[in-house]
Protein backbone atom coordinates (compact mmCIF):
# COMPACT_ATOMS: atom_id res chain seq x y z
CA UNK A 1 0.00 0.00 0.00
CA UNK A 2 1.45 3.40 -0.97
CA UNK A 3 -0.20 7.01 -0.01
CA UNK A 4 0.26 10.05 -1.74
CA UNK A 5 0.38 13.19 1.04
CA UNK A 6 0.08 16.90 0.74
CA UNK A 7 -0.31 19.80 2.66
CA UNK A 8 -2.52 22.90 2.21
CA UNK A 9 -3.53 25.90 3.36
CA UNK A 10 -7.17 25.96 4.98
CA UNK A 11 -8.27 28.11 2.63
CA UNK A 12 -8.30 25.75 -0.48
CA UNK A 13 -10.11 23.24 1.21
CA UNK A 14 -13.08 23.41 -1.04
CA UNK A 15 -11.17 23.32 -3.77
CA UNK A 16 -9.77 20.00 -2.68
CA UNK A 17 -13.15 18.49 -1.60
CA UNK A 18 -14.37 19.50 -4.98
CA UNK A 19 -11.24 17.61 -6.66
CA UNK A 20 -11.24 14.77 -4.96
CA UNK A 21 -15.10 14.28 -4.54
CA UNK A 22 -16.23 10.51 -4.98
CA UNK A 23 -12.76 9.25 -4.08
CA UNK A 24 -13.08 7.14 -1.22
CA UNK A 25 -9.55 6.65 -1.12
CA UNK A 26 -9.26 10.16 0.13
CA UNK A 27 -8.60 11.66 3.32
CA UNK A 28 -8.33 15.28 4.59
CA UNK A 29 -7.68 16.34 7.81
CA UNK A 30 -7.11 19.97 9.51
CA UNK A 31 -3.90 20.10 11.76
CA UNK A 32 -4.72 21.28 15.03
CA UNK A 33 -4.25 24.78 15.52
CA UNK A 34 -3.16 25.49 12.47
CA UNK A 35 -4.46 26.74 9.56
CA UNK A 36 -3.41 23.73 7.67
CA UNK A 37 -4.97 20.07 5.68
CA UNK A 38 -3.05 17.33 5.17
CA UNK A 39 -4.63 15.50 1.89
CA UNK A 40 -3.91 11.83 1.78
CA UNK A 41 -5.29 9.41 -0.95
CA UNK A 42 -4.06 5.33 0.20
CA UNK A 43 -3.26 3.26 -3.34
CA UNK A 44 -2.94 0.00 -3.98
CA UNK A 45 -0.27 0.41 -6.47
CA UNK A 46 2.85 3.09 -6.76
CA UNK A 47 2.07 4.22 -10.25
CA UNK A 48 -1.50 5.08 -8.87
CA UNK A 49 -0.02 7.40 -5.99
CA UNK A 50 2.65 8.43 -8.45
CA UNK A 51 -0.08 9.76 -11.02
CA UNK A 52 -1.41 11.76 -8.55
CA UNK A 53 2.19 13.38 -7.81
CA UNK A 54 2.57 14.07 -11.23
CA UNK A 55 -0.31 16.13 -11.25
CA UNK A 56 -0.22 17.78 -7.42
CA UNK A 57 3.24 17.51 -6.27
CA UNK A 58 3.49 16.46 -2.42
CA UNK A 59 5.38 13.28 -2.03
CA UNK A 60 4.62 9.75 -1.83
CA UNK A 61 5.29 7.07 0.35
CA UNK A 62 4.99 3.48 1.60
CA UNK A 63 2.87 1.82 4.36
CA UNK A 64 4.26 -1.56 6.25
CA UNK A 65 2.90 -4.65 7.81
CA UNK A 66 -0.35 -3.00 8.05
CA UNK A 67 -3.75 -5.15 7.05
CA UNK A 68 -5.09 -2.83 4.14
CA UNK A 69 -7.02 -5.11 2.00
CA UNK A 70 -10.18 -3.82 3.10
CA UNK A 71 -9.19 -0.37 2.19
CA UNK A 72 -11.21 1.12 -0.69
CA UNK A 73 -13.80 -1.92 -0.60
CA UNK A 74 -17.01 0.06 0.23
CA UNK A 75 -18.34 1.78 -2.99
CA UNK A 76 -20.40 5.09 -2.28
CA UNK A 77 -24.71 4.27 -2.01
CA UNK A 78 -26.21 3.99 -5.31
CA UNK A 79 -27.76 7.28 -6.48
CA UNK A 80 -31.32 8.20 -7.97
CA UNK A 81 -31.93 11.00 -10.08
CA UNK A 82 -35.73 11.06 -10.10
CA UNK A 83 -36.82 8.02 -12.15
CA UNK A 84 -34.72 8.37 -14.56
CA UNK A 85 -31.39 7.66 -13.76
CA UNK A 86 -29.48 5.14 -11.45
CA UNK A 87 -25.60 6.07 -10.73
CA UNK A 88 -23.95 3.02 -9.11
CA UNK A 89 -19.75 2.65 -8.16
CA UNK A 90 -19.69 -1.04 -8.88
CA UNK A 91 -18.30 -2.10 -12.50
CA UNK A 92 -18.76 -5.69 -12.05
CA UNK A 93 -21.13 -6.93 -14.82
CA UNK A 94 -22.96 -9.58 -12.81
CA UNK A 95 -24.03 -6.70 -10.09
CA UNK A 96 -24.95 -4.34 -13.14
CA UNK A 97 -27.63 -7.08 -14.64
CA UNK A 98 -28.99 -7.39 -11.10
CA UNK A 99 -29.20 -3.54 -10.57
CA UNK A 100 -31.17 -3.19 -14.02
CA UNK A 101 -33.35 -5.76 -13.53
CA UNK A 102 -34.24 -4.16 -9.89
CA UNK A 103 -34.64 -0.91 -11.24
CA UNK A 104 -36.83 -0.96 -14.52
CA UNK A 105 -37.13 1.80 -16.44
CA UNK A 106 -33.81 3.69 -14.84
CA UNK A 107 -30.86 4.20 -16.98
CA UNK A 108 -28.21 2.77 -15.38
CA UNK A 109 -24.75 4.39 -15.37
CA UNK A 110 -22.16 2.66 -13.80
CA UNK A 111 -19.25 5.36 -12.97
CA UNK A 112 -16.74 3.83 -10.22
CA UNK A 113 -14.49 6.10 -8.01
CA UNK A 114 -11.16 7.69 -9.15
CA UNK A 115 -9.29 10.68 -9.30
CA UNK A 116 -11.80 12.67 -11.33
CA UNK A 117 -14.92 14.30 -9.74
CA UNK A 118 -18.28 13.67 -11.54
CA UNK A 119 -19.39 10.15 -9.96
CA UNK A 120 -23.02 11.81 -9.16
CA UNK A 121 -22.21 12.00 -5.40
CA UNK A 122 -21.44 15.70 -5.19
CA UNK A 123 -24.36 18.14 -5.00
CA UNK A 124 -22.96 19.91 -7.67
CA UNK A 125 -22.99 17.34 -9.96
CA UNK A 126 -26.04 15.80 -8.66
CA UNK A 127 -28.12 18.65 -9.36
CA UNK A 128 -26.88 19.39 -12.85
CA UNK A 129 -27.91 15.93 -13.70
CA UNK A 130 -31.74 16.76 -11.97
CA UNK A 131 -31.33 19.45 -14.18
CA UNK A 132 -30.09 17.15 -17.59
CA UNK A 133 -33.57 14.78 -16.86
CA UNK A 134 -35.76 17.38 -16.83
CA UNK A 135 -34.53 19.30 -20.04
CA UNK A 136 -34.30 15.58 -21.83
CA UNK A 137 -38.11 15.26 -20.64
CA UNK A 138 -38.64 18.36 -22.61
CA UNK A 139 -36.75 17.06 -25.64
CA UNK A 140 -38.73 13.71 -25.63
CA UNK A 141 -38.72 11.90 -29.00
CA UNK A 142 -35.82 15.14 -30.95
CA UNK A 143 -32.65 14.76 -31.56
CA UNK A 144 -30.53 17.23 -29.38
CA UNK A 145 -27.17 17.83 -28.61
CA UNK A 146 -24.85 18.47 -25.82
CA UNK A 147 -21.34 19.91 -24.86
CA UNK A 148 -19.65 19.17 -21.28
CA UNK A 149 -17.02 21.70 -19.94
CA UNK A 150 -14.57 20.18 -17.64
CA UNK A 151 -16.26 17.02 -18.32
CA UNK A 152 -14.04 14.88 -15.72
CA UNK A 153 -15.46 11.19 -15.06
CA UNK A 154 -17.69 12.08 -18.52
CA UNK A 155 -20.78 11.04 -16.19
CA UNK A 156 -22.40 13.93 -17.64
CA UNK A 157 -22.18 13.69 -21.40
CA UNK A 158 -22.80 9.60 -20.43
CA UNK A 159 -26.26 10.92 -18.80
CA UNK A 160 -26.86 13.08 -21.70
CA UNK A 161 -26.66 9.98 -24.47
CA UNK A 162 -28.45 7.68 -21.90
CA UNK A 163 -31.84 10.01 -21.59
CA UNK A 164 -31.40 10.57 -25.24
CA UNK A 165 -29.11 13.12 -26.50
CA UNK A 166 -28.35 12.35 -30.78
CA UNK A 167 -24.28 13.73 -30.05
CA UNK A 168 -22.83 14.47 -26.77
CA UNK A 169 -19.02 16.05 -26.86
CA UNK A 170 -16.76 16.71 -23.75
CA UNK A 171 -13.95 18.43 -22.85
CA UNK A 172 -11.45 18.50 -19.88
CA UNK A 173 -7.59 19.60 -19.33
CA UNK A 174 -6.72 17.07 -17.10
CA UNK A 175 -5.33 14.13 -18.87
CA UNK A 176 -5.65 11.94 -16.34
CA UNK A 177 -9.96 12.69 -15.72
CA UNK A 178 -10.20 12.13 -19.33
CA UNK A 179 -8.43 8.90 -18.93
CA UNK A 180 -10.89 7.68 -16.45
CA UNK A 181 -13.97 9.28 -18.96
CA UNK A 182 -12.73 6.98 -21.60
CA UNK A 183 -13.24 4.13 -19.44
CA UNK A 184 -16.38 5.08 -17.95
CA UNK A 185 -17.60 5.29 -22.11
CA UNK A 186 -16.42 2.06 -22.14
CA UNK A 187 -18.22 0.39 -19.61
CA UNK A 188 -21.01 2.41 -20.01
CA UNK A 189 -21.96 1.38 -23.82
CA UNK A 190 -21.97 5.03 -24.65
CA UNK A 191 -21.16 5.86 -28.09
CA UNK A 192 -22.61 9.03 -29.19
CA UNK A 193 -20.16 10.64 -26.41
CA UNK A 194 -16.81 12.71 -27.82
CA UNK A 195 -13.96 13.13 -25.62
CA UNK A 196 -11.40 16.04 -26.25
CA UNK A 197 -8.28 17.03 -24.20
CA UNK A 198 -9.03 20.91 -24.30
CA UNK A 199 -8.52 24.27 -22.04
CA UNK A 200 -11.63 25.61 -22.16
CA UNK A 201 -9.78 28.79 -22.38
CA UNK A 202 -9.15 27.65 -26.27
CA UNK A 203 -12.35 26.02 -27.05
CA UNK A 204 -13.95 27.51 -29.81
CA UNK A 205 -17.63 27.05 -29.95
CA UNK A 206 -18.86 25.88 -33.46
CA UNK A 207 -22.32 24.64 -34.53
CA UNK A 208 -24.74 25.64 -31.73
CA UNK A 209 -25.98 23.02 -29.52
CA UNK A 210 -29.17 22.55 -27.49
CA UNK A 211 -27.47 22.00 -24.11
CA UNK A 212 -24.11 23.38 -22.27
CA UNK A 213 -22.82 22.16 -19.02
CA UNK A 214 -20.04 23.53 -17.33
CA UNK A 215 -19.19 22.17 -13.74
CA UNK A 216 -15.95 23.94 -13.37
CA UNK A 217 -14.82 26.51 -11.03
CA UNK A 218 -16.42 30.31 -10.94
CA UNK A 219 -13.29 31.95 -11.82
CA UNK A 220 -13.10 29.62 -15.03
CA UNK A 221 -16.52 30.56 -15.85
CA UNK A 222 -16.83 34.47 -15.42
CA UNK A 223 -13.97 33.95 -18.16
CA UNK A 224 -15.80 31.40 -20.56
CA UNK A 225 -19.29 32.98 -20.08
CA UNK A 226 -19.23 34.92 -23.95
CA UNK A 227 -18.49 31.13 -25.60
CA UNK A 228 -20.76 29.48 -23.77
CA UNK A 229 -23.76 32.13 -24.82
CA UNK A 230 -22.47 31.92 -28.88
CA UNK A 231 -22.76 27.98 -28.51
CA UNK A 232 -26.12 27.20 -27.05
CA UNK A 233 -29.18 27.71 -29.65
CA UNK A 234 -31.93 30.41 -28.77
CA UNK A 235 -33.94 27.39 -27.14
CA UNK A 236 -31.26 25.69 -25.31
CA UNK A 237 -30.53 25.32 -21.71
CA UNK A 238 -27.13 26.18 -19.81
CA UNK A 239 -26.71 24.55 -16.44
CA UNK A 240 -23.26 26.00 -13.61
CA UNK A 241 -22.20 24.45 -11.22
CA UNK A 242 -19.37 24.17 -9.09
CA UNK A 243 -19.60 27.60 -7.45
CA UNK A 244 -19.37 28.13 -4.48
CA UNK A 245 -22.45 30.57 -2.48
CA UNK A 246 -19.93 32.94 -1.92
CA UNK A 247 -18.81 33.04 -5.36
CA UNK A 248 -22.65 32.65 -6.83
CA UNK A 249 -23.77 36.04 -7.07
CA UNK A 250 -20.70 37.46 -9.07
CA UNK A 251 -20.61 34.32 -11.27
CA UNK A 252 -23.79 34.36 -12.16
CA UNK A 253 -23.74 38.70 -12.99
CA UNK A 254 -21.15 37.43 -15.40
CA UNK A 255 -23.30 35.39 -17.05
CA UNK A 256 -25.86 38.08 -17.10
CA UNK A 257 -23.58 40.10 -18.43
CA UNK A 258 -22.65 37.40 -21.54
CA UNK A 259 -26.05 37.38 -22.46
CA UNK A 260 -27.62 34.39 -19.96
CA UNK A 261 -30.52 34.97 -18.16
CA UNK A 262 -30.54 32.38 -14.29
CA UNK A 263 -34.30 30.72 -14.28
CA UNK A 264 -33.09 28.04 -11.59
CA UNK A 265 -30.84 28.61 -8.89
CA UNK A 266 -30.23 25.88 -6.41
CA UNK A 267 -28.08 25.56 -3.54
CA UNK A 268 -27.24 22.72 -1.29
CA UNK A 269 -24.94 23.44 1.47
CA UNK A 270 -21.78 25.24 0.48
CA UNK A 271 -22.33 24.75 -3.33
CA UNK A 272 -24.42 26.08 -6.28
CA UNK A 273 -26.10 25.29 -8.99
CA UNK A 274 -28.12 26.96 -11.75
CA UNK A 275 -30.15 26.84 -14.69
CA UNK A 276 -30.56 29.67 -17.77
CA UNK A 277 -30.68 30.23 -20.87
CA UNK A 278 -30.28 32.88 -24.02
CA UNK A 279 -31.69 36.49 -22.93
Amino acid sequence: MFVWSKLSSLKWMDVWEEMFAGEQRAVMTRLPGKKTIRLEVYCEKKSEAQKIFKEFGGSVRELKAQNWAAMGSELPEPVKIGKALLLVGTDKAAELVEIKQSNPGREVISIPPELAFGTGHHATTATALRMLVDFAKSRAGTEWSMIDLGTGSGVLAIAAEKLGAGSAWGCDFDAMALRAAAKNLKRNKTKKVVLEEMDVFKWKPGKKVDCVMANIFHDILEKVFPKIAKAVRKDGMVVVSGILKSQAAGCLAAGEEAGLVFEEVVTKGKWVTARGRLK
